[in-house]
């Protein structure tokens, strides 16, 4: 194993085993394997079995997978024991939105209703929200929503119309609005809805049998058909004011910090169906044959299967070390300092979403390239696989948001660290604790270059935020994998490879980044010139032969038929 350097100044802002109670963050212990095979036979007896009665909108078939899954206890997995919940951690919440992405256009209706449709009462509800609605919740015996969505507030979430305005005579809420693309929209019991008050946007919970709640039709999709998705349509709802869930008027911090917790589940679900998707590639490509050959046999082929298994092992890398940190937060804390500890890891939730989404369109993207003219053909999975994948980029946050989440959070973070300045002669220990080291001096370098000096300025710079979130997701993810194969464990051989390439190729990315944005940022040539030196007579380790280890990775990959059994 390579030896470890501390963590210090930027690098203080990226994984590290100090962060963590219990470093061997990606290990799953015997409770966790058997509630992965539950979820296993969950989703191949009964989920999938079932894909086009939902993809036909059978509404019934829905909510009997729900409730099978509440039997299960899938469901409650975050849910606290008093309320009829497992209470169990964000890398077990995690583990179950991973293993659930198997499980198509169910998997997102599930992720909604565990994540963002349960989770606004677990952390802002009050004692009698709870026991009204968490064991239903937990249970299955009723579906959750989130309506944050308008036709004219999507990136721009809080710029909410719906409004809900108090008769002062009752005391009760008018809500007026409509709330666009809810998935669970038509099997849904119950939804967390946002409007604006005098005070501030609000969230109100408002149950399906409330009059003057009803529902739009069925959008047509692209992908993810068998997920409810339609318009939620409030005319005149009047509510109690035991219906505010929170503050009134600080409705965005319920809003944005669950979206949050949200980013990081579908990355998990999103990590699943990336390995669902190579799972497919090599079960096809060890099948078929071309010049009296198995497509397996071709190194292009095995190229190809090799950047899919260390894609979606830095991904898997990167989602287990953020849950592992985020299940240390302090749940006795107030409402005010739970906000606080998740604000602070929106740049990691977001880390996750960009990097395991774009894993999962490259893995399906790839997959279908493999089948070729088939890949094309309904008749084949990957058709539906490669439709599905599609939305992951754009909900939750559209992938241009969230980076920009992502340079902002950081640059808040950095301007908070003490500095301590990377010099390049003092960086020192295995290849690739030393890619990582250079990594964090080029991102060093580039703060220097970085033209964003006062906030009210940073959008009008979104080119270079977007190269800076770039830099800071590749370090985040050549940490996390680092961090996993230096803990052994597992296949440790087959691991150090998978990061040995993160991080050798991570490293040329971010130093491709780095001219780019010096290249951009300074107007004075010869100051331009000797930084753009510097960077080049770096004393980076050696190239590899990167080729030589994504074939033997690919070996690995074809003989257990997937990224793991």
């Amino acid at each position: 194993m390579e030896k470890t350097s501390q963590a210090s100044g930027l690098q203080s802002l990226f994984p590290d085993k100090s962060s963590l109670s219990h470093p061997d963050f990606s290990h799953l212990g015997e409770e966790e394997k058997l509630i992965a095979k539950t979820i296993d036979m969950f989703v191949k007896d009964q989920v999938l079995p079932n894909n086009k009665n939902l993809e036909a909108h059978d509404y019934q078939t829905s909510k009997e997978l729900f409730a099978a899954a509440g039997e299960l206890g899938l469901l409650g997995v975050e849910v606290p024991e008093a309320f009829d919940g497992l209470e169990m951690s964000k890398k077990t919440s995690g583990l179950v939105a991973e293993k659930m992405g198997y499980g198509a256009s169910f998997s997102v209706a599930f992720n909604i209703h565990s994540g963002v449709g349960t989770l606004p009462y677990v952390y802002f509800g009050t004692e009698v929200q709870k026991k009204r609605y968490l064991p239903k919740l937990a249970s299955g015996e009723w579906v959750g929503a989130y309506a944050l969505t308008e036709p004219n507030a999507g990136s721009d979430a809080l710029a909410a119309s719906t409004t809900a305005k108090i008769d002062e005579t009752t005391g009760n809420w008018i809500i007026n609005g409509e709330k666009q693309w809810i998935t669970n929209a038509h099997i849904a019991n119950v939804y967390v809805v946002f409007a604006k008050t005098e005070a501030g946007i609000t969230a109100f919970i408002v149950e399906r049998e409330f009059p003057g709640v009803s529902i739009g039709a069925e959008e047509k999709k692209l992908g993810i058909k068998g997920s409810s998705t339609a318009t939620l349509i409030l005319d005149d709802v009047k509510v109690g004011p035991q219906q505010v869930l929170g503050a009134v008027g600080k409705g965005h911090h319920i809003a944005l910090n669950i979206l949050n917790l949200a980013r990081l589940k579908l990355a998990f679900a999103n990590i699943g169906a990336s390995k669902q998707a190579l799972e497919t590639a090599v079960k096809y490509a060890k099948e078929r044959k071309q010049f009296n050959k198995a497509l397996t046999a071709f190194p292009m082929i095995q190229e190809k299967l090799a950047d899919m298994a260390i894609s979606i092992y830095g991904a898997a890398c990167s989602a287990y070390y953020t849950a592992s940190v985020l299940d240390q937060l302090d749940g006795s804390s107030t409402e005010e300092q739970l906000i606080g500890s998740l604000a602070r890891y929106a740049m990691d939730c977001s880390i996750n979403k960009v990097y395991a989404s774009e894993t999962l369109h490259d893995c399906v993207d790839e997959t279908l390239q493999i089948h070729g003219g088939y890949g094309y053909m309904q008749d084949y999975d990957v058709e539906r696989q490669y439709r599905d994948a599609r939305i992951n980029r754009l909900f939750e946050g559209t992938n241009e948001i969230n980076r920009l989440t992502i340079a902002k959070s950081f640059l808040k973070r950095y301007h908070q660290t003490e500095q301590a300045v990377v010099n390049p002669a003092d960086i020192h220990g295995g290849r690739k604790d030393q890619f990582i080291q250079f990594s964090t001096y080029l991102l060093q370098v580039m703060m220097k270059a970085l033209p964003v000096e006062k906030k009210e300025n940073m959008d009008e710079k979104q080119m270079y935020l977007r190269v800076l979130s770039d830099v800071v997701k590749e370090i985040y993810i050549m940490k996390a994998a680092y961090l996993d194969a230096e803990q052994g464990g597992g296949d440790t051989a087959f691991k150090q490879l998978k990061a040995d390439v993160i991080c050798e190729n991570g490293y040329r990315r971010v130093e491709s980044a780095t001219i780019t944005m010096v290249s951009a940022a300074s107007a004075d040539e010869a100051a331009k010139q000797e930084v753009l030196e510097e960077i080049r007579i770096l004393a980076v380790p050696p190239y590899s032969d990167v080729f030589d280890k994504k074939r033997l990775i690919a070996e690995h990959i074809i003989m257990q038929e997937g990224y793991e059994k």
